[in-house]
């Protein structure tokens, strides 16, 4: 039953990938959606068994490397961490399978497209059941290579070209880091399995380890780079620019793999290595002020864009930031527990755009859209419940996880934790904000666009519709019902999936915190909602004021323009790699040292010499004699040359010197 939960995707991917032409559209969705669907009823199955009868399962199928000291096995662990993943990884996949039927029903390549997500799934399901970090490593570049490829579905568009590649290469370099952390696990331990390696750990404890000519703490070192692969793949500050930009896939695209399962993988690889963590305090200040930098910057960036899906995919950005920064303040299990929450009501927003769009002609400019609210209202219903979720609305799934996160973040009375706490108070303010922006002027504001496609605006079909309500139950119950299951005191749902060390214990501090502060998050998200509303209802003149005084100009460019990031990474770290590459590489390595001492050069200057010699042959005797006269000085010269010389060591260095002069005279005359 445990290995049908993985290799099903894998089934339905090859079925529509490889018989795709034969099977049609209808017949690849089908298979696709059967086997995903199935996978999540084990799924389920699995998660009463391991989690609630506390039965952890352990699979070694094969072994795969046997080399020395490095052993690694195609192995399968299934603990309360691993079976929770499954169910959301499952459960949303799905879901995006059944509504991608409808909503890529026009696309002449849909059994590839389905092939594709059913790849991405089953890639998923092999990182976060992984019993080792190589195996996991497969997983965490597999699933990379299927968002390229589903980024890139439709190829023959030149920003869908250029944001897989974004993508990839950001990613890349995250996964460099993660590299060399696994690697350094290995030098050290002896061994990339989990088990051996958590259960190890406290040996290694101010253990120093020599990296580039420096002593370094081993295990900071090790989650220093662990971390930087998890800054990749969850998008933090600095590794975040794919995000957004990956919004030129398909939506189902957008809502399977930036909203409730790839971006998430940092952050299950933060809580995944927990017992490493744990011993590191400064790497943990470095995650939580990383986590908190990027809550609050991605909530302000997506104040003012206009493009509807990219402001979704900023929220999903500045959500991550929650996430990463509960797990540096060591609540792995509310930091996973907001992500589960989150993989909901985000995947829910996201399709819900995809209806949008569908009935709007594929407009995504928010300015141009407005009231559809009566010409939609089921896909309206379903975005006001995800963005209230989204905002923490009272007893919706966003409150429970989100005002525990800023909770335990004052109640870690540490620098980097009230630091935390604040910008995420701030963040909130924000999210409530632009969500309530974007319901009025998508829903309520007054018709924008143009008339034939307002008019023809409709909801989508039974597929799309069914997708939606299926994820709306858990966006709205979801968080009440797992509340006290997956955090609440004293329960054990989690085992030995997640280590924090008694030091590091503050859930029950954060209980007794000022009522000041924690109802502080909710009434600002409230007062971001309120202020939204008024402004965009009452107030357009005063923000169309506020927008073309010079203060409003410059604010607003920095805002949308996303702080300035792509425009320092383009016109400064990527113009200085082109000219680099261009200048030293290009030019100087292989046009000029590889050509000139590599093949193309011996055989230009072979060529050419054997075009001067063949001149030579003039058939006049007195040339021919003229030459014998010259050989035999050049032969007696020689030896007499040699006599003085004292042999033959001297005489390949004179042999030396002749060759390398030729060959200067040969580039100096080209």
């Amino acid at each position: 039953m445990y290995l049908l939960l993985v290799f099903l995707p894998l089934i339905g991917s090859f079925c529509a990938g490889l018989f795709g032409r034969k099977l049609g559209p209808f017949g690849a969705s089908y298979i696709t959606v059967s086997c995903l669907s199935f996978a999540f009823f084990i799924a389920l199955f699995t998660f009463y068994e391991v989690s609630l009868l506390n039965c952890c399962v352990y699979i070694k199928l094969v072994p795969w490397i046997n080399s020395e000291m490095l052993n690694v096995d195609w192995g399968f662990l299934f603990d309360s961490l691993t079976v929770t993943m499954c169910c959301v990884v499952t459960f949303v996949s799905s879901i995006v399978h059944l509504y991608s039927t409808e909503y890529m029903a026009h696309d002449p390549h849909l059994p590839r497209f389905m092939s594709y997500l059913s790849l991405f799934t089953f890639f998923m399901l092999i990182l976060v059941t992984a019993d080792n970090f190589i195996q996991m490593f497969v997983g965490w570049e597999g699933v990379g290579l299927c968002s390229y490829l589903l980024i890139n579905f439709w190829f023959t568009r030149i920003q869908a070209n250029k944001a897989a590649i974004k993508a990839m290469i950001l990613n890349r370099i995250g996964d460099f880091g993660l590299v060399i952390g696994i690697l350094i696990i290995f030098v050290e331990y002896k061994a990339v399995d989990y088990a051996t390696v958590f259960s190890i750990t406290p040996i290694f404890i101010n253990k120093s380890f020599n990296f580039l000519s420096f002593d370094f703490d081993l295990i900071s070192i090790i989650c220093f780079f662990l971390f930087v692969g998890a800054v990749g793949k969850s998008a933090q500050l600095g590794l975040h620019t794919w995000l957004p930009d990956a919004m030129e896939g398909p939506t189902p695209v957008s809502a399977l793999i930036h909203a409730a399962t790839m971006v998430t993988a940092g952050v299950f690889l933060i809580a995944r290595t927990s017992p490493l963590f744990e011993y590191t305090p400064s790497i943990l200040s470095l995650v939580t002020i990383v986590g908190a930098c990027t809550a609050f910057f991605a909530a302000t960036v997506g104040l003012l864009q206009n493009d509807l899906k990219r402001v979704i995919a900023y929220s999903t950005c500045s959500q991550l930031g929650y996430m990463v920064f509960a797990c540096g303040l060591s609540n792995y299990s509310v930091g996973v527990f907001h992500l589960v929450n989150h993989a909901f009501f985000k995947a829910l927003l996201f399709l819900g755009a995809g209806s949008i769009i569908h009935a709007v002609a594929d407009e995504q400019d928010m300015r141009k859209m407005g009231g559809l609210k009566k010409l939609v209202p089921f896909t309206y219903s379903m975005m006001v419940i995800g963005s209230l979720a989204l905002i923490g609305f009272p007893f919706l799934t966003g409150f429970y996880s989100k005002d525990v996160i800023l909770e335990v973040a004052y109640g870690k009375y540490t620098l980097e934790g009230h630091f935390s706490y604040l910008l995420g108070s701030l963040g909130a303010f924000f999210t409530a904000f632009y969500s309530t922006r974007l319901v009025y002027l998508t829903f309520l504001s007054a018709p924008n666009g143009y008339r034939p496609v307002v008019c023809s605006a409709y909801d989508s079909s039974y597929q799309i519709t069914l997708s939606l309500f299926l994820l709306v139950i858990p966006s709205v119950l979801i968080g009440f019902y797992s509340k006290d299951m997956i955090i609440g005191f004293g329960s054990d749902f989690w085992g030995n999936a997640i280590f924090t060390t008694t030091e590091n214990m503050n859930r029950i501090d954060s209980e007794f915190i000022n009522h000041t502060y924690k109802i502080l998050p909710v009434a600002l998200s409230l007062t971001g909602a309120t202020l939204s509303f008024s402004l965009y209802l009452f107030g357009s003149k005063l923000l169309v004021k506020l927008k073309l005084s010079a203060l409003g100009k410059k604010l607003y460019n920095f805002f949308n323009k996303k702080w300035f990031f792509d425009k320092v990474y383009n016109e400064y770290v990527g113009q200085f790699f082109f000219t680099i590459s261009y200048t030293i590489t290009y030019k100087i390595i292989d046009r000029g040292i590889i050509e000139v001492f590599g093949p193309m050069g011996l055989s230009s200057i072979i060529t050419k010499k054997a075009s001067y010699i063949s001149k030579l042959q003039t058939s006049y005797l007195y040339h021919y004699t003229f030459f014998i006269l010259i050989g035999l000085t050049l032969m007696l010269g020689t030896r007499q040359f040699w006599a003085l010389a004292g042999g033959l060591a001297d005489f390949k260095i004179f042999i030396l010197f002749f060759v390398l002069s030729f060959f200067y005279k040969e580039n100096s005359i080209r």
